[in-house]
């Protein structure tokens, strides 16, 4: 067997939480605690985080998304790939090291993704960015956790509550999309939702996009109006 080895950690800031990099072989994997939170063999949902939501924005010539989690960079790269030119695309990323290994030992994953000049990258909380957006954002992609109740930090609570909700909310526009990637279902939070003023659909994607466990994403669109 091809044994694990240990290429670099990664402080979570705020927290006495460690990201592990890891790889096995050709394959890479970012561990939290024992949990693998991302893996370079399984990259079917986290592309689906980004194709969905735009798919559903073909209309706009100019769309500007915010992703929350730089990750493994699939979201990103497959969001550039069905992008028009004149999209802008804004990455907020908490962990300033996940960064660096998107220029060290993950570029070949991420190819020239970060250097595409319709990409910013922010290195900060996506709810900081999401409370100064002011309506600016056709779409807002989040996988900063794997699920609602499964925090990577304890302050993205927020994120997922009703006063995080109705902030995403405010930062999009008309029609604008929130979607949410997470590692399982949840009726309530598809009903917080709903009530935090969106159309909601939950939709099962692969893991790896053909075959192997299912993750959810919620496509959120903004309605007019909040409860």
């Amino acid at each position: 067997m091809i044994p694990l080895e240990l290429v670099d950690t990664a402080r979570i800031p705020g927290t006495d939480g460690e990201l592990r990099l890891m790889r096995r072989g050709q394959d890479h994997m970012i561990l939290f605690g024992r949990n693998e939170l991302m893996s370079s063999r399984l990259r079917g949902s986290e592309e689906a985080l980004a194709t969905l939501p735009c798919e559903r924005l073909q209309d706009r010539s100019r769309p500007r998304l915010l992703i929350g989690g730089l990750g493994m960079g699939f979201t990103l790269r497959k969001a550039l790939a069905v992008l028009p030119p004149k999209a802008e695309v804004v990455v907020a990323e908490l962990v300033p090291t996940i960064v660096d290994w998107a220029r060290g030992p993950l570029a070949h994953l991420f190819g020239d993704s970060l250097d595409d000049p319709r990409v910013t990258v922010r290195i900060g909380d996506v709810g900081e960015t999401i409370a100064a957006a002011g309506a600016g954002f056709d779409a807002i992609l989040l996988d900063v956790d794997n699920g609602p109740d499964a925090l990577i930090h304890p302050d993205n609570g927020r994120l997922y509550g009703k006063y995080g909700l109705r902030a995403a909310h405010a930062a999009l526009t008309p029609g604008g999309v929130l979607a949410i990637w997470s590692a399982y279902q949840d009726k309530v939070f598809a009903e917080r939702l709903k009530r935090g003023g969106f159309a909601v659909d939950e939709i099962k994607v692969r893991a790896t996009g053909v075959k192997g466990a299912h993750h959810v994403i919620w496509l959120a669109m903004k309605q007019n109006g909040t409860t």
